[in-house]
């Protein structure tokens, strides 16, 4: 076996989409969607305690749901959703929900807030477009059940 061909063995293999990729980009993919879904989550998780807590909830009214429900929704894009991200699984779902997430989060709840309040909101809007258009990568539940 050639020296070429041992280095294509070590470091490329077969991608999600059948395309080839370094096993450095899919782990890279894997840390990059863990740190964004731990981040977004240190968002999520002060919602849940607040939905939990019971008591009069004050929360943006999301298309006239009411603010529990609107909560509850958020809870689902800013808890729920990551913990899809970092497990890999129905991926392009998740980045889908939190994209929409963040997109009322900006436009919505902080319309009329100068732009420092927007701008977590947008930073997530556009570093979850750009995961869901990489996809999870190898290291994912959704490569694994997918080869079985």
């Amino acid at each position: 076996m050639s020296f070429l061909n041992k280095l294509k063995q070590m470091f490329w293999v077969e991608n999600f989409d059948g395309t080839s990729a370094s096993k450095e980009y899919d782990f890279v993919l894997l840390l990059i969607r863990t740190a964004a879904a731990v981040f977004m989550m240190t968002h999520g998780y002060p919602k849940l305690e607040k939905l939990l807590a019971g008591g009069e909830i004050k929360f943006y009214n999301f298309m006239w749901t009411g603010p529990t429900v609107s909560l509850a929704l958020c809870v689902v894009g800013e808890l729920v959703a990551p913990l899809f991200i970092i497990l890999g699984y129905r991926f392009k779902l998740a980045t889908v929900l939190i994209v929409y997430t963040m997109f009322i989060a900006a436009f919505g709840a902080h319309f009329g807030d100068p732009f420092s309040e927007k701008e977590h909101s947008l930073i997530y809007f556009l570093l979850f477009i750009l995961l869901n258009q990489t996809g999870p990568g190898k290291y994912s539940l959704g490569y694994f059940l997918s080869k079985k």
